[in-house]
């Protein structure tokens, strides 16, 4: 990314317009964080504003903290003070701490969460969970849709007035109240309205395209008719319509401030050119609020690599061993690679491949392999087995499943076992248990200690990790349980004790681990490392991600997997062209995070919901520009620069074909 102390033409223009309203529309890679904190270090420097004059509103606390860090870089500690960087949620609490009281708010009042908010409307309507979760949404959708725009049955505005009255009688708020009390504030109380004005003098907004109209009617109101504010935004990065975010919020700027300048940040400074021209040929098909062209004077990169593959585990295959050997010819570092997807479970055949190669990984914006309870139940289980003085693996079986034993008897067992120095395990075997519980109670821990001691037997005398595995599922019935627990939704939970089972087979199979200590240890070392990249960015970790989460990121080396119809676009958008350009501009983010390597992957066969599909390739394939491609497999005779255009056009047969000879 440049840095802001040579901001070129465009940027310094960005952040030297203060005479009125401003919106600086970003293209990817542009160096909008820089123009912004470079904005606020001259609103504050040059300018006369004080610090808590001054504020910046995102979309994350990490954006915030980002954002704040580099402000305050060249700040001394006096101009630094007060300086306030925010989500708009934080700004709301911020508001109604002060003033909540206006809108029948105590300064103490509670934020709920979502289960909270469930607990609430299974109080007050009676509906079965599924249909909460649906109400529940329709509610947030109710309360940030400000102009009454998407269409909500009387039963849902009765449903949210109850609903609303109840968060007040406990003196309570949800999330979107954090927005939409201080609407209502601002509405029926302008001497509050005005206070806030004064106190704030100038609004920076960053990714303004992802505003909703509740958090565009704050911005309206703060900033008053003066307009004293910068928006930043880029329509061709708006991915977020699900959530109630309108990129048309952008035009409504020009129409509620006729005096708005707009400047265009076009030179991008993450991508090299070969990555940004294929991006522009795809994002060109979508129409456009504001038109502009990204370029870069970057040229490091290959060409962009289109691979076709079998299925799903031919295709995560692909992409770990390109990696690998990309990694090793080029000596990168493992936090230089992310690999993408449209949804969640795309990761599951990826995570497989990285695990068996032994590449540390971390899962970003979704639940990794070791976070889920069956997963985390298991590894306790054959912990235990391996050392029986594991405390906390432990107190996680003791009652999974549910053997009917109490929270009391739990307390008198690690009170025993404390004084008699003694891990909890053993102490489930000794005769003097009896004296402080119950005979049952003692009689049901003799039985689990006795039956985990004789695994722990067979596992020093050599039995192998995958069949202790097997005894544990079977002997506790832990399927049944997962089933009953999870009802429907409990067989996607065995596939990943499937899984488990089959990680395990090949760390004996092909690693030759046959010790329990050491698969367990190479397990929980792989959750300590996905654990601390979370914690610490420098971790030498390949992160997996959504598309969606991948937004705002950059990494050296991308792979975007699944470009087919169905997944992206996604099978719900196909229907709708405006969607279908939604799904094209989440296409082009995920192109755009990548600096200087992108591969683009396929599947010809997907698993999705149970069932082995055939797919189509993607059309935003056939929108790449020829030139700027490898397509991994196919034999290209020498033609002529119209003849290869027309051959890329019709592009989706050869693919389908290419990966339709190894059927036969």
């Amino acid at each position: 990314m440049k840095p802001t102390k040579s901001l070129n033409p465009q940027q310094l223009a960005a952040v030297h317009y203060i005479s009125g309203p401003v919106l600086v529309l970003a293209g990817a890679g542009s160096g909008k964080t820089g123009v912004i904190t470079e904005k606020i270090n001259y609103l504050i420097k040059t300018c006369g504003y004080k610090a808590n004059q001054v504020v910046a509103i995102t979309f994350t606390n990490k954006a915030a903290q980002e954002m704040k860090k580099r402000a305050s870089e060249k700040l001394d500690k006096a101009q630094r003070k007060g300086l306030w960087v925010s989500t708009f949620h934080t700004l709301g609490l911020r508001i109604l701490k002060e003033d909540g009281h206006h809108v029948g708010l105590s300064k103490s009042f509670s934020i709920f969460d979502q289960r909270d908010c469930l607990s609430i409307l299974k109080d007050i309507t009676q509906l079965d969970d599924k249909t909460l979760k649906t109400v529940q949404s329709q509610l947030s959708q109710c309360k940030n849709d400000i102009l009454n725009k998407g269409e909500f049955t009387d039963e849902i505005r009765r449903i949210a007035q109850h609903y609303n009255q109840h968060l007040l009688a406990l003196n309570a708020v949800d999330f979107d109240d954090l927005i939409g009390h201080c609407l209502t504030l601002f509405a029926e109380q302008p001497a509050v309205l005005a206070k806030w004005r004064q106190r704030i003098r100038y609004l920076l907004v960053d990714e303004y395209q992802d505003t909703n109209a509740a958090q565009y009617q704050l911005i309206k109101d703060l900033a008053g008719l003066s307009g004293q504010f910068t928006a930043v935004g880029d329509d061709d990065q708006s991915i977020y319509s699900w959530r109630g975010a309108e990129a048309e919020n952008l035009l409504l700027l020009a129409n509620d401030f006729p005096t708005l300048e707009v400047i265009k940040l076009e030179q991008n400074y993450r991508c090299d050119r070969r990555i940004l021209s294929a991006s522009n040929a795809v994002i060109a098909n979508n129409s456009h609020l504001f038109e502009k062209t990204l370029w870069s004077e970057i040229n490091r990169g290959d060409k962009i690599r289109v691979i076709a593959c079998q299925d799903e585990t031919e295709e995560a295959q692909t992409v770990v061993t390109q990696l690998l050997a990309h990694h090793s010819r080029h000596a990168t570092k493992l936090t230089d690679y992310a690999i993408l997807y449209r949804g969640n479970y795309q990761s599951r055949a990826i995570e497989k491949q990285l695990r068996l190669q032994r590449v540390p990984y971390v899962i970003n914006g979704s639940t990794s392999f070791f976070e889920h309870a069956e997963i985390r139940d298991l590894i306790a289980y054959l912990r235990v087995i391996a050392n029986p003085d594991d405390q906390r693996a432990f107190a996680r079986i003791i009652n999974t499943p549910k053997r009917e034993i109490g929270t009391v008897t739990l307390q008198k067992l690690s009170e025993y076992a404390r004084q008699r120095g003694v891990a909890m395990l053993p102490a489930c075997l000794e005769m003097g248990l009896t004296e402080v519980v119950s005979k049952k109670s003692q009689e049901t821990l003799y039985t689990f200690a006795k039956w985990l001691m004789s695994l722990h037997e067979k596992s020093e005398r050599g039995e192998s990790p995958r069949q202790l595995l097997d005894w544990v599922i079977g002997d506790t019935e832990y399927i049944d349980y997962v089933k009953a627990l999870h009802g429907r939704g409990g067989e996607k939970r065995v596939e990943l004790i499937a899984e488990l089972q089959d990680w395990i087979s090949r760390l004996q199979d092909h690693e030759e681990i046959n010790d329990l200590s050491d698969v367990v240890q190479r397990m929980l070392l792989l959750d300590m490392l996905e654990q601390q990249a979370e914690n610490n960015e420098l971790q030498p970790a390949v992160s997996l991600m959504t598309l969606h989460s991948a937004k705002g990121l950059e990494f050296p080396c991308v792979f975007v997997v699944g470009l087919e119809e169905g997944l992206l676009p996604h099978h719900n958008c196909v229907e709708e062209d405006a969607l279908v350009e939604e799904e094209r501009r989440l296409l082009y983010v995920g192109m755009t995070r990548a600096q200087y390597q992108l591969w683009l992957t396929l599947a010809k066969h997907r698993q999705i919901g149970g069932n082995r599909i055939e797919t189509t390739a993607s059309r935003f394939l056939s929108e790449l520009p020829y030139e700027e491609i490898v397509w991994e497999g196919i034999n290209e005779p020498d033609l002529s620069p119209e003849e290869k255009q027309e051959k890329l056009d019709s592009m989706f047969d050869e693919l389908l074909a290419m990966v339709g000879d190894a059927d036969e």
